[in-house]
């Protein structure tokens, strides 16, 4: 019963109680990065979702799209701005994602939604990540976030997916503040992303995902 329709009821209510004490934040927020980005502050991003179906994926514009000579984008390192390295430490930059939840394309907690290009990479056992809908936050994120392995991050995923309850959303949801609170899980490594995930031949290896 709860994965038909307690889950979504779950989402809807405490999504829109999320954004009403956000607004003074989201107002703040998108006044400074339109200022700093020149007018967008919104990074846009195609996302797959349930079953792995596209949608866009709304968060807030962390990093400066800053290319070199030959027209590729700088390392995240150097176009993160100073006030989006503080936006994603304290995961305000995840804010416009409630969005995407009360649209129904996403929920409060799940698997993260990964890049499209990623689909045809994986197995049969990591595909069943698409068998939820996606969420803002997840039982990988509180158990690592960007410390974890790619091999490690999908089985929880799957875990999290044959193991949905009410008792476990509401763990992971208290987990998850209280590690925003401590700052717990944040990457503070020199790269600001997780590394690009190639295929489990070579997982881990590769570029920085464009993930903002």
């Amino acid at each position: 019963m709860y994965r038909g329709w307690g889950k979504r009821f779950l989402d809807v209510f405490l999504a829109g109680i999320m954004l009403i004490l956000s607004a003074p934040i989201f107002i703040i927020a998108t006044l400074a990065l339109a200022t700093i980005n020149r007018g967008n502050p919104l990074f846009l991003q195609p996302r797959p979702g349930l079953h792995g179906k596209v949608f866009t994926l709304v968060k807030f514009k962390t990093m400066r799209d800053a290319f070199d000579h030959q027209g590729n984008l700088l390392p995240d390192n150097q176009r993160i701005t100073k006030l989006g390295s503080f936006m994603r430490k304290a995961s305000i930059d995840e804010l416009p994602q409630l969005w995407n939840v009360l649209k129904g394309e996403m929920s409060l907690v799940g698997p993260r939604p990964l890049l499209v290009e990623y689909l045809p990479l994986y197995d049969e056992k990591q595909a069943r990540r698409h068998l939820v809908k996606p969420g803002i936050t997840g039982w990988a994120q509180i158990n690592g976030r960007n410390s974890l392995s790619w091999s490690e991050k999908f089985d929880l995923d799957i875990w999290y997916v044959d193991h949905i309850s009410l008792h476990l959303d509401t763990k992971i949801l208290l987990l998850t503040i209280k590690n925003v609170l401590f700052r717990k899980g944040v990457n503070n490594s020199e790269n600001v992303s997780m590394p690009k995930f190639t295929g489990n031949s070579d997982i881990g290896d590769g570029p920085n995902s464009p993930t903002d």
